[in-house]
C-alpha cells in the first residue's frame, strides 16, 4: 500500500492529539476533473453548433433584449462548464484523503478548506470501484457509506482516483474491523478463556 505520510500535516487542524494517521493520498487530476472536462467539451460543442446559426439572426435582432437572451442561451452552458472546470482545478490543489486509527477523512475546498470525516463505527458499507479510465491510469475510487441521507439519497465520502485502490481498500477494512472489535470488546474486559468463539451457527 503506497502512501506519503509527509502529507499528514494537512490534517493537523482536525486530528485528535492521540490520533495516528495511517495513510494519506491525493486524487489523480484527470480522474478528479473528468466530469468537468466532459461538461466543458459538451458545452463547447453546443456553442460551436449553434453560434454560426445565431450570428446572422443577431444582425436582425440588433442589440436588444432578444439578442442578449439568444447570446446567453448559446454561450451560457459553455461558460458555466468552464467555471466548474476551473473550480475543480482549484479544488484539486487542496484535496487530500486520509484514514487514521479512528476515522476516514477528506480535506477539500477551492477557496477555503473543508473537512469531512466518518468514524469507523458509523461506516455502514465500503466499496472500491475502478472504471476503464481509472484502470488505464492505475487508480481507483473508494466510497464509504455512513447511513446518512441527503434529500432521500445516501450520503457518502469517497477517495477519488487514488493509487493502489485495492491495497488501500483492504487496509481500511482491516483497520475498521480491528477498531470496531476493540470498541466492542476492550482488551481489559476480554476473558483469557472464551469457549464461545468455537461455536458455530447450526441453523436452529
Amino acid at each position: 500500500m503506497r502512501t506519503d505520510l509527509k502529507l499528514s500535516p494537512q490534517f493537523d487542524a482536525v486530528k485528535d492529539r492521540d490520533e495516528h494517521i495511517l495513510w494519506v493520498g491525493r486524487p489523480n487530476l484527470l480522474v478528479f476533473s473528468f466530469g468537468g472536462i466532459m461538461g466543458t467539451t459538451i458545452g463547447l460543442l453546443w456553442m460551436c453548433f449553434f453560434w454560426p446559426r445565431l450570428v446572422p439572426g443577431m444582425r436582425e435582432l440588433g442589440l436588444g433584449f432578444s439578442a442578449y437572451m439568444a447570446y446567453m442561451l448559446v454561450s451560457g452552458p459553455f461558460c458555466i462548464t468552464v467555471v466548474n472546470l476551473i473550480w475543480l482545478f482549484l479544488a484539486h490543489r487542496n484535496t487530500y484523503y486520509a484514514f487514521s486509527d479512528k476515522r476516514f477523512m477528506v480535506r477539500s475546498g477551492a477557496f477555503g478548506t473543508d473537512f469531512k470525516a466518518i468514524d469507523y463505527d458509523n461506516i455502514s458499507d465500503i466499496e472500491v470501484t475502478v472504471n476503464p479510465i481509472e484502470n488505464l491510469l492505475g487508480v481507483g475510487t473508494i466510497r464509504a457509506y455512513s447511513g446518512r441521507t441527503n434529500m432521500r439519497a445516501p450520503m457518502l465520502d469517497k477517495f477519488v482516483g487514488i493509487p493502489d485502490p485495492y491495497g488501500v481498500f483492504k487496509r481500511i477494512k482491516e483497520v475498521s474491523v480491528d477498531i470496531k472489535t476493540d470498541w466492542k470488546y476492550p482488551n481489559a474486559t476480554r476473558p483469557e478463556v472464551n469457549a464461545g468463539y468455537r461455536t458455530k451457527y447450526n441453523g436452529e
